[in-house]
């Protein structure tokens, strides 16, 4: 049962993770020319995404997550309700960090 966690926790972290590589590879951000910022927002992004992870609803997978400089969060994409949007936002909101919070979430009843 431990193994299956384990893996599972793995699983969740990796795809948590593959958004940093590809921001990483993108020449256009800006956060890059100071690394201490570039690190503080990929963190709190991570945990966004961790804490909407752990909430296992469907729909909080299509809400994408981006950080600035000044800790404040962009999350934009869908979700089936306006409770999911809400309980998103409450998440970002109160992560450690986040300075305020852009909702640009909309809600897709149809997947």
């Amino acid at each position: 049962m431990s193994t299956k966690i384990l893996m599972s926790t793995c699983f969740v972290v990796a795809a948590l993770l593959s958004p940093l590589a590809t921001r990483a590879a993108d020449d256009g951000d800006k956060d890059r020319k100071n690394p201490v910022a570039f690190v503080k927002d990929s963190v709190i992004t991570t945990k966004i995404k961790t804490k909407l992870a752990a909430e296992k609803m469907s729909s909080l997978a299509k809400i994408s997550v981006d950080t600035d400089a000044n800790g404040v969060v962009v999350m934009s994409g869908t979700a089936r309700t306006q409770e999911a949007i809400d309980k998103a936002t409450s998440i970002a909101r109160a992560t450690e960090g986040v300075v305020s919070v852009k909702n640009d979430i909309r809600i897709k009843a149809d997947d």
